[in-house]
């Protein structure tokens, strides 16, 4: 079930407002690359070292969850060199930070079809879950062939087969919800897109209805824990009423 908006920020030190939960569309890795001469996959390194930071100061700054798009069910279209480049980024930062991760208290999760990714792939995420399934720091969770239209179909078929097994007569939005990669998640608080670009892009259509949005120009690979900050400040100055005067 997701958090009740009211519920969705918790009161910091001074009165400020905090997001109990952000999301960020990381944006910006290839051109932060080509814009120095170099192959687009030396940003999505630089971007995966980024990732690392910014789990590491949401502690700090009163955050519980983070959810990042890392690879959408469009990115497919990319050639086949920089969509083998990301898998191999993606294992190797899931091999490499499971230990961090768990000694950190950072639970990690993935939404998205896992069907198409590589089974080593896919049993290293599985692992990591396992491991820091106990963890409570940090809820981090990353969304990997993750498209938001292709989750509800997904959503919708599984709740359409528990009404033909007659598991329920009836279906309403917390059963859709229930059925969905994110089940038992809080909705996010705060999107955030870097890179300048304007668009949501697939990401959480369902779970983001009522989200605030950040657009930065900031590409990823140079956004720091200080741009984090910023946002969060200015997200703690705005008057969210959910259909309410």
């Amino acid at each position: 079930m997701a958090a009740e908006p009211a519920a969705a920020f918790e009161e910091t030190g001074g009165g400020d407002r905090r997001p109990r939960h952000i999301a960020i569309i990381m944006d910006g890795n290839g051109r932060w690359a080509t814009e120095r001469g170099w192959p687009r996959l030396v940003g999505h390194r630089r971007g995966a070292e980024r990732v690392k930071q910014i789990v590491r100061a949401c502690p700090d700054l009163g955050v519980d969850w983070l959810t990042v798009y890392a690879f959408s069910t469009e990115n497919w279209k990319r050639s086949t060199e920089e969509v083998l480049g990301l898998m191999k980024i993606f294992r190797r930062y899931i091999q490499y930070e499971a230990e961090s991760m768990s000694a950190e208290g950072v639970r990690m999760r993935f939404i998205g079809d896992r069907d198409r990714l590589d089974p080593k792939l896919q049993s290293l995420m599985s692992s990591i879950e396992m491991r820091t399934a106990k963890n409570s720091r940090l809820n981090l969770t990353v969304a990997i062939n993750y498209g938001g239209r292709d989750e509800l179909a997904r959503a919708a078929q599984r709740l359409a087969g528990k009404v033909m097994r007659g598991e329920m007569s009836e279906a309403g939005e917390d059963d859709l919800e229930a059925c969905l990669d994110t089940a038992g998640h809080p909705d996010p608080d705060l999107v955030i897109r870097t890179s300048g670009e304007t668009r949501t892009s697939n990401f959480l259509p369902w779970q983001a209805a009522y989200a605030e949005y950040e657009f930065t120009p900031t590409l990823w690979p140079d956004f720091t824990p200080d741009h984090l900050k910023a946002i969060l400040d200015r997200y703690g100055l705005r008057e969210r009423r959910f259909g309410g005067v």
